[in-house]
Formats: C-alpha cells, structure tokens, sequence
C-alpha cells in the first residue's frame, strides 16, 4: 500500500506538470484528493492491514497528501502568472503612462455660505448653538411672545406633526433653550444656524430653508451694540464699502424691531431692477429682545438686556453670487454647483 501511494504521488505531479489551466489543475486535485479520490480509494484499504503496519500507512499518506497539495499551489501560481503575462501582452498597457484622476468633490454654495457667517460671527465671540428640528410649539412660538391666539402666526405656513409638535418655522427656539440651559447666568453669545420649515415653494421661497439665528444677553447690552455687530457682518459678508440702514419693523419676541438693509449688492446702491431702483435690499431682521420672552426663560428683564437677529442662508448666498432663482440650490444640477 506503500508503494500504491507513493506511485500515486509521482502520478500526481506528472500530471499537473502538464496542467496548463486553473480547471485541469482543479481537475487533478479532485481525482487525486477528493471525497471519491485515488487516496480515499487507497485507504479504505488500511482496514485488511496488520495493526503494526497501519500507523506507518497512515503516515505516508499525509506526506503523499501535503506533497501533491503543494505541488498545487505550485502549479496554481505559475498558471495564475502565465495568465497573467499574456494578458498584460494582449492588452498593450502603457506602465508610463499617467493614471486615471479622479474629481473630487467641493461644497455646496450654501454650506460655503453658511461656514463664512459662522466664522465671522466666531471671531467677534459668539458661540454656535444647536436644537431640534421637531420642534415643541411652546419653544416654537409661545415661549417666544406668539401665543395660540397671536396674530403672528398667521405670517408662518406651520408644518405640524401633532398638536403640540411642529417642524421648527425658525431657530429661535435655539435661543429659547439656550437660555433656559444657562439658567440666568451671562453672558449669553450665540448663533443658531439650521433647517427650518414653512409651507412655501417659489422662486424665492422652499419648503425647507436654512436660517442663521443670533442671540446676546449681558448687563447694558444696547440697540446700538446690535448694530455695531451686524455693520461688521455686513462688512465682512458683502465689502467694506456696504452701507446699512436699520428700518422699524415688528417681531413679538423683540422690541423695539427692525429690519437690516444694504447697499445693493449689483448697483452699489445706485438703483437697478434688482433693488427695485431703490439702492437697498432687505437681508435681515433684528431687535432687542423682548422683556416677556427672557423672563419667560429665567432672566430677569430688570436686571438683563439683549438683542437678537436671524437671516436665510439662502437669501445671503443669493446676493453674495447673484443667484436670481433659489430652486438652483435644490435641483443637483451639476452645471449649476460646480460654479462653485
């Protein structure tokens, strides 16, 4: 039985020497070392062997195995290569020529935008604050000075989820929370940027939008401090030579209330079809913040004073670029985005 296996060793080896592809060499290794294979052949016949001279057998035929298994991986590798080499040679691949580039990818216009406000407003001390964007209505509108019955609320399309819970119509609930975390201390110096939603969808305006919120709170903090802040955002968003004007407006979670304008970004304030020939474009709303709303977070009004401002990152971007129809943001257009 020895020599059976030893024969077959030779036998093996001849044959994946003529081998010349991955199937015969897969071939040779089932007839010789599969289940119904020359060795499981050989050693069924161990059992009519003399107990001394089946220990030795059974020896010769784990080397017969490990020589044919490598001989295999051998064979294997050498065919694999050939393989290889010729198709190297059909293809005709350069080696010196340069490899394929791949384009990466950039920022989307409005996150470019959205990063710039956040690092002007982090250089003069703000920090950045995030909240939900389901909101509850108590901090989307009545811890803001909007109660159920407010006629404010008529001015906002409000997504509502429940009864109590809405998609969030600003980020001044952001502020809203932040006080109520700083539990009176200060000062309080934030932004809120974010998605918020209303039900709205033009030109100009999208269901989802994203807005930039600021919050500052301090002992003697004046209308005048928030213009001071806002003249330099101006400044460092559109140009030094941009000039501001403040108009009074209405907001219930400020007052007294303005709107920020300035000088129109294509005309340089002389009058086109975009500013309406009026020179000014209205960017942003602000004011100081409103008595009611810092008591009903834990301030107390007598003691503390604030301001607070909020912008669409959009409208920014569209004045920034020139951009004339906010749908481009949203459509992945890439002849559109790669301007960027």
């Amino acid at each position: 039985m020895e020599q059976k296996l030893l024969q077959m060793a030779e036998e093996a080896k001849k044959v994946l020497e003529e081998a010349k592809s991955l199937e015969e060499i897969n071939e040779v290794r089932i007839r010789y070392l599969g289940k119904k294979g020359e060795l499981t052949r050989i050693l069924r016949g161990m059992g009519a062997l003399p107990p001394d001279r089946r220990p030795r057998v059974g020896q010769v035929a784990n080397e017969v195995r490990e020589v044919i298994e490598a001989t295999i991986a051998a064979r294997t590798a050498a065919v694999k290569e050939r393989i290889k080499q010729a198709r190297l040679l059909a293809e005709k691949i350069d080696l010196t020529l340069p490899g394929t580039n791949f384009s990466l990818g950039h920022f989307h216009p409005l996150t470019l935008v959205q990063r710039q406000i956040e690092d002007i407003f982090l250089g003069l001390g703000f920090e950045i604050a995030e909240g939900p964007e389901v909101e509850l209505d108590y901090y989307n509108f009545e811890a803001l000075n909007i109660p159920k019955d407010h006629p404010a609320r008529d001015m906002q399309d409000t997504f509502f989820i429940g009864e109590e819970v809405v998609l969030r119509t600003h980020t001044s609930p952001v502020q809203v929370r932040t006080m109520e975390r700083m539990a009176g201390r200060i000062p309080v110096k934030v932004i809120a940027p974010g998605k918020v939603y209303r039900r709205d969808d033009d030109a100009t305006h999208s269901p989802m939008f994203h807005q930039v919120e600021g919050l500052a709170i301090d002992t003697r903090i004046t209308f005048g401090d928030l213009k001071g802040v806002l003249q330099t955002f101006a400044a460092e968003m559109f140009g030094t030579s941009t000039r501001t004007r403040f108009r009074p407006s209405f907001f219930p979670f400020t007052e007294p209330s303005a709107e920020m304008d300035i000088s129109c970004v294509m005309c340089g304030g002389r009058g086109c079809r975009v500013c309406s020939y009026s020179g000014w474009l209205e960017i942003l709303g602000c004011g100081s913040v409103h008595p009611q709303v810092l008591e009903m977070s834990g301030y107390n009004s007598e003691e503390v004073t604030g301001f607070a401002f909020g912008m669409g990152i959009e409208r920014i971007t569209m004045l920034k670029y020139g951009i004339d129809d906010l749908r481009l943001f949203f459509d992945n257009d890439l002849r559109f985005l790669e301007q960027f």
